[in-house]
């Protein structure tokens, strides 16, 4: 018998029909069916949750199926299936997600290579923003490696003997951040622990119901304030404490300190909960900010959150509210300047910035030798009437441009990065920027891979002084039309435009956009000619493969060629030798466009030459249209072995 390489383990509650919606990803693994095996637990199902696992077990002989009394939360039937699991690795599922295809064989091969006891699957989501944790495949590294920290899900390859040496178990019963308990304890264990970013492992989905959301966050039965305690000493006990902002320690309580204890403090939370609820988890963060938290994990914020750590931790929840109404109108402006084709890739110079709600940018001031944070977002904020110091404006300030796939949710990263700089205004103002180049290369940007066929919107990420946007990557160009030429590339069809709201995006393989309604015009201006091929000079090859395309000679459709020319750069449009019209000069159309890209000269049905739109013949081209169409001297052409 086969080894069992993974246990898929897959906790389920009143799930319904989702269960038939996650188990075709998880049945149809590119790995054999007898190297894997599918663990559910069903928790204490009340609905027919429990007899569609029942169904799909009897037809697949590596699903198992286990109950236990509900417990109310995953970390209890976690743990039963991994009592059960026989995998050299265990991977954990939650019911209404989905793995990528290839995603079991992937990880585990990357595992195995690596010899890692903690893989992290790159992560697509409708839920979240992309993570730069996932910007390249990491073989080998430890908890040093701090970005770890985005990623606290469970949805991860975990060695099984690395599991049971450690006594790696979830918190059980309604244990809320019971997934943090869990992967921070692995982390500060684990002495390999793998990345693998090139292939998107798994798909965590909102629920069209909801369902999948965390409710009820703070529930007392949960203990969200405890069990965060827990989470803060047991990365202590696991590491050396230190004054340094940028120590091991405080660099992992950073997360914990940012995600759950300063979103009290900021927009939407503290302007969007019942403001009595609201003081109530705003004390909570307080104390436990105070008592558990180092000194230096605040001073080690950014300028804004390190003015919003020393709101809460002075117990202004005034202040807060104030600062966060200020801070929610602060959006992200891009600027993108030419996007164009450059040796294959679509490239662009890309600018990304903040600006405050009346549209003006979020300035740093320089007096006394010091940089201020922009008084405007101090409007009504106590005890900053004299200013708050920015003391480092480079502080984990960041900016990345990312790439979605908008069919399969999908993100990538394009080459090159961003670098942040302050931007003189005169007057002792600065404005802090982040600007780069976008460098989109269609045939590798999918983790060394193509493109799938279908719509890449550009997106960035930005985080200045301690404010963080996701923005669309907006141009100049109007809405609609086209941002660059297109380009032949893999033999597909790269098409760049500007969408209804201005971002820029690429259609790869003529999803939405097509080749003749986005090239009518330049097509029109075209007064090349060929034989059986014609330049179109709008179009840039981008490598030596040729697209099929449909097109009409006057009424008959036939299959042409878009070729890259003998330059390597330019493409040329190839239509058949023969073609079964009369002769005559016939308009060549693409599909859903009346203006023709062409016209084929045509005579006893054999193509003569093909013309651009604006070509205009000689006379001494006239003259031998002439002469060639004579019967007696075509004769005496084909006996000579020559052609046109």
């Amino acid at each position: 018998m086969p080894k069992v390489k993974v246990s898929v383990i897959v906790p389920v509650y009143n799930t319904g029909k989702y269960v038939d919606e996650c188990a075709p990803s998880l049945l149809g693994q590119s790995l054999p069916a007898d190297e894997y095996e599918v663990i559910y637990v069903d928790d204490g199902s009340t609905d027919d949750t429990l007899s569609r696992l029942e169904k799909i077990a009897a037809g697949h002989s590596n699903v198992q199926v286990h109950t236990r009394p509900n417990s109310g939360w995953p970390g209890a039937p976690r743990n039963l299936g991994m009592r059960h699991a026989r995998g050299e690795y265990i991977q954990f599922v939650d019911h209404d997600d989905t793995l990528g295809p290839e995603a079991l064989e992937r990880l585990y091969t990357h595992a195995k290579r690596n010899d890692a006891d903690v893989v992290l699957g790159k992560m697509s989501s409708t839920m979240v923003r992309p993570r730069r944790l996932f910007r390249h495949t990491v073989d080998a590294c430890t908890i040093d490696n701090d970005e770890l920290m985005q990623s606290m899900s469970p949805h991860k390859m975990f060695r099984r003997a690395f599991v049971e040496e450690h006594g790696l178990r979830f918190p059980e019963g309604p244990w809320i951040l019971e997934d943090l308990a869990f992967v921070s304890a692995a982390y500060l264990k684990a002495e390999r622990i793998s990345i693998l970013a090139d292939y998107p492992c798994y798909y965590w989905l909102k629920r069209d119901d909801g369902g999948n959301n965390t409710q009820h966050r703070f529930n007392p039965r949960h203990g969200f304030w405890s069990n965060c305690r827990s989470i803060v000493r047991q990365i202590k006990d696991g590491t050396t404490p230190s004054d340094d902002m940028d120590a091991l320690q405080n660099r992992l309580l950073h997360r914990l300190y940012h995600v759950e204890i300063l979103s009290r403090t900021r927009e939407p939370e503290i302007l969007r909960e019942d403001p009595a609820e609201q003081r109530q988890r705003f004390e909570a963060a307080r104390e436990l900010a105070r008592e558990e938290f180092p000194a230096a994990v605040r001073e080690g914020l950014p300028a804004v959150s390190r003015l919003r750590a020393e709101l809460l931790e002075r117990g202004d929840f005034d202040g807060a509210v104030a600062l966060a109404e200020r801070v929610r109108a602060v959006r992200a402006r891009s600027e993108v300047a030419a996007p164009r084709w450059e040796d294959g890739r679509l490239v662009a110079d890309v600018t990304l910035s903040l600006l405050r709600g009346d549209g003006e940018p979020l300035v740093v001031l320089e007096r006394d030798g010091k940089l201020w944070l922009d008084p405007e977002l101090l409007d009504g904020v106590p005890g900053t009437e004299d200013g708050w110091e920015i003391r480092d404006p480079f502080r984990l300030a960041y900016a990345e441009l990312v790439v979605k796939d908008r069919d399969r949710e999908d993100w990538w990263y394009p080459e090159d990065d961003l670098e942040v700089r302050l931007r003189p205004l005169g007057d002792g103002r600065a404005h802090l920027v982040a600007s780069g180049r976008l460098c989109l290369d269609p045939e590798r940007l999918a983790g060394g891979r193509p493109l799938e066929r279908g719509v890449h919107d550009v997106w960035a990420y930005v985080q200045l002084l301690g404010v963080d946007r996701m923005v669309r990557v907006t141009g100049d160009g109007t809405p609609g039309a086209p941002a660059a030429g297109p380009a032949l590339t893999g033999g597909r069809l790269a098409l760049p435009y500007w969408t209804g709201s201005g971002q820029l995006a690429l259609d790869v393989d003529q999803r939405q956009r097509g080749l003749g309604p986005d090239t009518t015009g330049a097509a029109a201006r075209n007064a090349g000619r060929g034989e059986r091929s014609l330049p179109l000079p709008y179009i840039v090859a981008t490598d030596g493969m040729p697209a099929p395309v449909k097109v009409t000679v006057s009424t008959l459709t036939v299959d042409a060629e878009l070729i890259p020319g003998t330059d390597g750069t330019t493409v040329r449009l190839r239509l058949p030798a023969r073609l079964r019209l009369p002769a005559g000069r016939h308009p060549v159309t693409l599909p859903k466009t009346d203006t023709p890209v062409a016209h084929a000269v045509v005579r006893d049905g054999a193509l003569i030459r093909l013309e651009g739109p604006a070509y205009e013949p000689g006379t001494g081209r006239r003259f031998l249209d002439t002469v060639t169409d004579n019967r007696r001297i075509r004769g005496v052409r084909r006996r000579l072995g020559r052609s046109d």
